[in-house]
C-alpha cells in the first residue's frame, strides 16, 4: 500500500500537475531540487523586488494547505508575481487554486492578478465559476492519485525540461 507523503494539495502541487506529473511526485515525496536553479533564484528576486511597496498595500494569508503573498482583502484580488511566460497555464492554475481555497472560506468572488514584471504585462484571472470549481476539485483528485503512485511517473520530455530544476535528476545517464 502507497504512503501518503503530502496529506494537503497545495498550489505549488497543482501548479506542478500542470506542469510536469513527474516534478509534482518529486516535490511531494521530498525530492526538491528548486533550491540548485538559478531560474528559481531569478523568479523569487523578481517576485521581492518588482513591486516594493506591496508588503504594505497587501496581506498575506495562509490556510489550509496554501499560502497567498499578496492579496488585497478589500478588492479580493490575489497577485502573483512569475519571472515569464513559458508555464502560463500552470500560473493560471495555481492563482485559480488560491480563488478555490479562498471561496472555500466563504470568498466565492475573489479574482486574481498574474503579473509578468519583466514582461510589463499582467494577466487577470477571473472569479471562478461552478464549472471551474469542479475542474479545480478533479485537479485536487488528480494530486492525491499521482502523490499516491508507488513510483515515479516517467520523464515527460518536454522543451521545458531544460529550464527545470529537476532536470539533471531526470536526464541523468541519457543523452540529448
Amino acid at each position: 500500500m502507497a504512503t501518503q507523503i503530502t496529506s494537503h494539495v497545495t498550489a505549488t502541487l497543482i501548479a506542478y500537475l500542470h506542469t510536469c506529473p513527474r516534478k509534482l511526485w518529486l516535490h511531494a515525496h521530498e525530492i526538491r531540487m528548486e533550491h540548485t536553479s538559478d531560474i528559481v533564484a531569478e523568479g523569487k528576486l523578481i517576485g521581492e523586488t518588482s513591486y516594493g511597496r506591496r508588503a504594505d498595500k497587501y496581506v498575506q494569508v495562509e490556510f489550509d494547505g496554501v499560502k497567498i503573498d499578496f492579496y488585497d482583502p478589500r478588492a479580493r484580488t490575489v497577485h502573483e508575481t512569475k519571472r515569464g511566460r513559458a508555464v502560463e497555464s500552470a500560473h493560471r492554475a495555481q492563482v485559480q487554486y488560491y480563488l478555490y481555497k479562498l471561496r472555500q472560506q466563504g470568498v466565492a468572488d475573489a479574482s486574481g492578478v498574474i503579473e509578468y514584471p519583466d514582461l510589463r504585462r499582467s494577466e487577470p484571472v477571473p472569479p471562478l465559476t461552478e464549472a471551474d470549481v469542479e475542474t479545480i476539485a478533479g485537479w485536487e483528485r488528480e494530486v492525491a492519485r499521482i502523490v499516491a503512485l508507488e513510483q515515479c511517473p516517467p520523464v515527460v520530455h518536454k522543451p521545458i525540461c531544460k529550464q527545470c530544476s529537476y532536470y539533471d535528476l531526470c536526464y541523468i545517464g541519457e543523452e540529448n
